[in-house]
This record gives structure tokens, sequence and C-alpha cells, in this order.
């Protein structure tokens, strides 16, 4: 067999487990505060980032793998006898983490293949669940890339951030627009669609705002297979698990997960976010 290597980012958000079970080398995207770049997973944890981002005046920026980072890991996985790599990230609509991968691909001898997983955290997980599967059946490199690009398209994540503060900080809503959201609790709904965040709903409290993500769910297990969902949070496991619960009781053979959100989302969508991750079959 050949031997085949994973690259990803830490938009992922891989548990150690699974980073050895596959074979996966992951890549630290960047948060960058006046003091200076602190590496996702690596210089800066999920807890001291939320507690740099409450006593920040000013909104962080978020900054990918440098492509010298990237070519340094494709000379390692070389010199350590791998045939290939196969490299899942970030969406292209939210990082220029793909863009310095497809680049850096074509600086080395050693075959990577890119792939925009146009989302982040649990489908990318899932992504490379099927690649190492169809790896292990025998199927040839361009045959899981292909399975892998098509499953890009089949990836769901909406989420609804706590308020729109964090949003206003980062110069993605206006000050009036998170004034009035505030005074009125208004919750806006983000989806991704063809690979980058959008408002898609705007409701009077929370819990109109997570039963349209719940419509959206419903929706495609009508008419697909959902065998499994991920509900992601920024720094807010508490609502998460919670709402894991009402998922376990309303779809009892569903396989519900909770997992953070990378810090780099958190960036933009700010504490207190929650929402829902799948992938249709």
């Amino acid at each position: 067999m050949k031997k085949i290597a994973w690259i990803t980012d830490t938009a992922a958000q891989l548990d150690d487990a699974f980073i050895q079970k596959h074979d996966v080398y992951v890549l630290p995207l960047s948060v960058v505060f006046s003091d200076g770049s602190f590496r996702e997973s690596v210089d800066l944890t999920q807890e001291e980032f939320y507690d740099r981002l409450r006593l920040s005046k000013f909104s962080p920026k978020t900054s990918q793998p440098a492509i010298g980072e990237m070519l340094a890991l494709y000379e390692k996985l070389e010199l350590e006898g791998y045939d290939f790599a196969v490299a899942v990230h970030l969406s292209s609509g939210l990082s220029g983490t793909i863009d310095c991968a497809q680049a850096a691909s074509k600086m080395t001898d050693f075959k990577v293949y890119p792939i925009d997983s146009k989302i982040g955290s649990f489908p990318m997980i899932k992504m490379i669940e099927m690649g190492s599967k169809l790896f292990a059946e025998g199927k040839d490199v361009e045959e899981v890339v292909a399975t892998i690009t098509r499953m890009t398209d089949k990836s769901k994540l909406s989420f609804i951030p706590s308020s729109l503060n964090q949003l206003h900080k980062s110069g993605r809503v206006s000050g009036t627009q998170t004034f009035i959201s505030n005074l009125l609790n208004i919750k806006v709904v983000i989806s991704f669609i063809d690979g980058k965040p959008v408002m898609t709903e705007k409701v009077r409290s929370n819990k109109r705002a997570k039963d349209h993500v719940l419509s959206l769910l419903r929706a495609d297990m009508a008419i697909a297979t959902v065998p499994e969902i991920a509900v992601i949070h920024c720094n807010n496991e508490e609502d998460a698990t919670t709402w894991k619960d009402e998922l376990v009781q309303e779809f009892p053979d569903l396989n519900v997960h909770v997992m953070a959100l990378s810090v780099c989302v958190g960036v933009h969508a700010g504490e207190g976010t929650t929402g829902l991750s799948w992938v249709t079959y």
C-alpha cells in the first residue's frame, strides 16, 4: 500500500486520538493581537484566547500558515517516506490557507492534493475519515479526492452568535445594527453558502434562531441521510450540551457530538456562539 499523509489546519479541531489514528499533520492558524501573533493550539489555548478577547479593545486578526511552513512540512513528509499527501483546508471564503497550499504544492516535487473544504469544523473531520476509509479499501487517490470534493457540497454549518458585538468589532456589521440587535434581542443565523458565511436569518429570540437552524436540519433529513451531527460552540459548552440533549430526545438514533469551533471563527462570531454542523449522504 501507498504511504499516505493527511494534512489539515486547526479549523478542523482534531483531537489527539484522531490525529494518531489517521496519520494527520495539523498546520496551526494564527490569531494576531496587538502584542503579537499566536498559533492556535500551540501558543494559545481556547481559554487563553477568550480571556484575551474579552479584554481586547480592538478585534484581533487571523492569519494562515506561512508558505514556508507548508513547504517544510512537505519536505519532511517526503523524507519520512510518504508517497503523497491529501490536504483538507478551511474554506477559501474564510482564509487564504487553501490558496497558500495550492501555491506551495506547485513548488515541491512531493505530490500534494490540496482540497478546499468550503467550510470548517466537523465536516473537515468527516472528509478525512471518509478518505482514510476509501484508501483502506484500495481506492486510488483521484477517486478519493473526487469523493471528498463532492462532500464539500453536502456539508452544512450554521451558527448563532450570542450577540453582534464581536461581529461589530471585527468590522462585519455596523455599530447601529449592533445597538438595535442588542436592544431588541435580535438574533442572526449565519450559514455557509458556497464556501462563504452568509447571514441567512434574523429573528427575535435565541429559540427562534435555533428553530430556524433545526428546520434546515429537518429539511436535509427529509431528502438525505444524516447519521451524525455536531453541536458547535465558541466557549459555550454548557449551552451546546443542552442543545445536544434536546437533539437526542428528538432524534434518538442520531449520533450527536459537541465540539468547539476554531478560535479563528471566534474572532468574528464571538464568545457564546452555538450552532449545528452535519454532512448529508
